[in-house]
């Protein structure tokens, strides 16, 4: 890819999500081609192409990434999406819990970034998606939240590693996503949850080259939710001096 063309060919890894069929939808509208990959058949029509694969396991993201360049011609973005919610305290947390859901963020992310960087040329991008939980914590979520960390470190490492090649690594972070109407959020400044089209935005932003000196940053799509004081919310004093009545 130039450094003045818009991404083409785009694999989207975890493409089963609302916020994946939104970014591939994003990239299909400017008129590339974006390749999925999911555990399941849902949502394959928002891609050009799909695979049904484990890219958690180092084989099937070498087969994927081969099969995603084959069927493009080639490789010029890859969206790093997956991951697997597992709800627990630490104590309630099993094996099995903590090692799927690192795997579906760190696993995958690892083994397709290294099995497609090899195939990357200058103006190349790596968007991942990670997630507030990886700065600021919640109840019952120590899997996902370390996974989300752990997929920022990774991010930084190759951006540094790959910059030299003119390979761009960055991610988005985002709050709650749902699809509006939007019942009213305190903790939120904006006042409301994002949309998956908000984050898939973002994820264009730094996937193209309006975005070509930004690399090894990560990018909160969080309505402000990471600035926000948990007590400028809980205290009844400062609620009645600044919000809106019906948010009272």
């Amino acid at each position: 890819m130039t450094a003045a063309a818009a991404p083409r060919r785009v694999l989207v890894v975890g493409a089963n999500s609302e916020i994946a069929a939104a970014i591939a939808d994003i990239f299909s509208a400017a008129g590339g081609q974006v390749a999925g990959v999911g555990l399941d058949h849902s949502r394959t029509e928002h891609y050009t192409h799909f695979a049904v694969a484990d890219v958690a396991v180092s084989t099937e993201a070498d087969r994927v990434v081969q099969w995603a360049i084959e069927s493009m011609g080639g490789l010029d973005t890859v969206v790093l999406a997956a991951a697997r919610i597992t709800m627990a305290s630490a104590e309630e947390t099993t094996d099995e819990m903590w090692r799927s859901s690192l795997a579906s963020v760190l696993d995958t992310a690892f083994f397709v970034s290294r099995a497609a960087l090899p195939h990357l040329s200058a103006g190349s991008t790596i968007v991942a998606v990670s997630s507030v939980n990886g700065h600021i914590a919640a109840p019952a979520l120590p899997a996902y939240a370390t996974a989300k960390a752990g997929l920022e470190g990774l991010v930084r490492q190759l951006a540094f590693e790959y910059g030299m090649r003119g390979i761009r690594v960055n991610a988005v972070v985002p709050g709650t996503i749902k699809a509006p109407p939007y019942p009213p959020q305190d903790g939120y400044p904006l006042g409301r949850t994002g949309t998956p089209q908000e984050v898939a935005e973002a994820v264009k932003f730094l996937a193209t080259p309006v975005s070509s000196f930004i690399t090894g940053a990560s990018l909160p799509v969080d309505g402000g939710l990471m600035i926000s004081s948990p007590a400028a919310w809980l205290r009844p004093d400062l609620r009645e001096r600044w919000l809106p009545e019906e948010r009272r």
